[in-house]
């Protein structure tokens, strides 16, 4: 080939022309190369012979799970890519925290049954959903880990729905780590969160990074080094995370199965015995405020968020009055999907879907 006829399947970024871009072209039959632009404009008139050393054939696609059983009924997971090559933050930053979250996890007795899954980004998603369709109502949703290594501040991107426990849990978190950080609302763009909150999917998935996608110059290039990750950063990301999938975890909606007037906790070794106090302890004020809001509409978080008391101290009191069988913690409804519930109702063709 001429460079001429070279010159439109190469790709490198002028302005920075000593990095190399990261381009893929997954969906469409085609070949590239990238290389520095430095590079590039020191090629000869050539000719050029090209040599792509490929197959297109059926294969097959793989993806890592660690699952680690909870105590009781319930799922969630927390996803991230593995297919950018050489890309310390977008890529090995998210892979790294997810990793170092498993073992926090399994370490612990968790409530739920947690997934960290590493798998492509998009198709893997996707592969992982049609693996385990038949267990989504299981799943009560989850996080998508990218980016956590640069020196922006913490970054959580709601689900679509904007407002689920799962979205409620990481903001409690973050506000309650005193770290600097922001929230944004689900847009239809960005990494696999779109792939989990799929109208058919539904599936309350948030996104925890620092940049946001495209957020930094050395976005999908070689420059995406370790020189941009901070292990302090790093490591105060994981801390934050080992903080949301905690309140993840402990959250839960009650019921007060003694709801007629407070019931009497002295007798059961939950209250002091003396009275006239000016004012109660921390553990025995969550008593009484889970009791108060044990109603099947509040959930710990709403509760620590109104209160002002730690969750893991909500958690405590929730788990000594279920001991004493004062509440009970309600099954979550079964989740499904609006976009299914709609297509059941509507008329297609003249019949029902």
């Amino acid at each position: 080939m001429s460079l001429e006829e070279l010159q439109p399947h190469l790709h490198s970024i002028p302005e920075h022309p000593d990095w190399i871009p990261y381009r893929t072209s997954y969906y469409r039959e085609d070949w590239g190369f990238c290389l520095r632009h430095r590079d590039r404009e020191r090629l000869a008139p050539g000719p050029y012979e090209v040599v792509i050393d490929s197959e297109l054939e059926p294969g097959h696609l793989t993806y890592a799970e660690c699952v680690v059983p909870g105590s009781g009924p319930g799922e969630a997971l927390v996803f991230s890519h593995i297919c950018h090559p050489s890309l310390a933050n977008d890529n090995l930053s998210g892979v790294a925290a997810n990793a170092l979250l498993a073992r926090e996890v399994r370490a612990t007795n968790p409530r739920l049954t947690w997934r960290f899954v590493f798998a492509p980004g998009t198709i893997g998603a996707l592969t992982w959903l049609a693996a385990h369709e038949h267990r989504l109502e299981q799943v009560s949703g989850g996080l998508v880990l990218c980016l956590l290594g640069d020196d922006q501040p913490l970054t959580y991107k709601r689900s679509r729905g904007g407002a689920t426990a799962i979205d409620r849990a990481a903001e409690y978190a973050l506000v309650s780590s005193g770290l600097a950080h922001r929230v944004m609302d689900f847009e239809p763009y960005g990494y696999d969160e779109r792939q989990f909150c799929a109208p058919a999917i539904d599936l309350p998935v948030g996104r925890l990074s620092r940049s946001i996608n495209g957020g930094y110059p050395q976005y999908h290039t070689s420059a995406d080094d370790l020189s941009l990750i901070r292990p302090g950063q790093l490591a105060a990301s994981l801390q934050t995370l080992a903080r949301i999938v905690s309140a993840i975890d402990c959250n839960r909606r009650l019921v007060n199965l003694s709801g007629k007037g407070e019931p009497q906790l002295g007798k059961r070794g939950l209250y002091a015995s003396m009275g006239g106090r000016v004012a109660p302890g921390d553990f025995e004020r969550a008593l009484l405020w889970i009791l108060s809001f044990a109603d099947g509409a509040h959930d710990l978080v709403s509760i620590a968020t109104r209160s002002g008391l730690a969750l893991d101290l909500l958690d405590e009191a929730a788990e000594a009055l279920e001991r004493a069988d004062l509440v009970a913690t309600l099954p979550e409804p079964a989740r499904e999907p609006k976009l299914l519930a709609a297509l059941k109702s509507a008329q297609v063709g003249g019949k029902r879907a």
